[in-house]
């Protein structure tokens, strides 16, 4: 393989859900060693939070669980398709606005929804990780463990196309 294989989680203003969702992913990479065949970021459909680092609330939990929190907030660019190769949004909203932004067909088949992954979620279920911005803390380990369970599908799918572009 030439190049990583490119992922970027995307929620609404890239302070929340989506860091969340990029630490829980890089740490599963890590653990499956293929963090040097993947490349993981997140962004946001606005740009309301550009340069801004992730909630404390959302820093919080990922640390009190043990992943990196390290974060700066960015807005999502019509021009990243090119080069990426799966772009997962957060929720229906989201879905529906980046594959909008798609500049073409192709691009947009790689817009997916996180929770699509979790195993227990049927197919006709909510897909939506709930937005836990404007509610308490309980609402980012909410959002953590939704995360978590969509996370080893989501592996599962990667590592198949890492092997089979190597």
């Amino acid at each position: 393989m030439t190049s990583p294989y490119r992922v970027c989680f995307v929620c609404t203003g890239n302070i929340c859900r989506s860091p969340i969702a990029a630490a829980v992913f890089r740490a599963r990479l890590t653990e499956a060693g293929l963090d040097t065949l993947v490349e993981v970021d997140s962004a946001g459909t606005g740009g309301w939070h550009e340069g801004d680092g992730a909630d404390p609330r959302a820093a919080a939990v990922l640390e009190a669980h043990g992943y990196d929190s390290a974060h700066t907030a960015r807005r999502f660019r019509a021009s990243w398709f090119a080069h990426l190769d799966l772009v997962i949004a957060l929720d229906a909203g989201h879905l529906r606005d980046l594959r909008r932004l798609a500049p073409t067909p192709a691009d947009a088949a790689k817009v997916r929804l996180l929770r699509a992954y979790d195993p227990a979620v049927p197919p006709s279920g909510d897909l939506d990780v709930a937005d836990p911005y404007y509610g308490d803390l309980a609402g980012f380990e909410e959002c953590l463990e939704s995360v978590e369970a969509a996370s080893e599908g989501l592996l599962s799918t990667v590592r198949t196309a890492v092997e089979e572009a190597a």
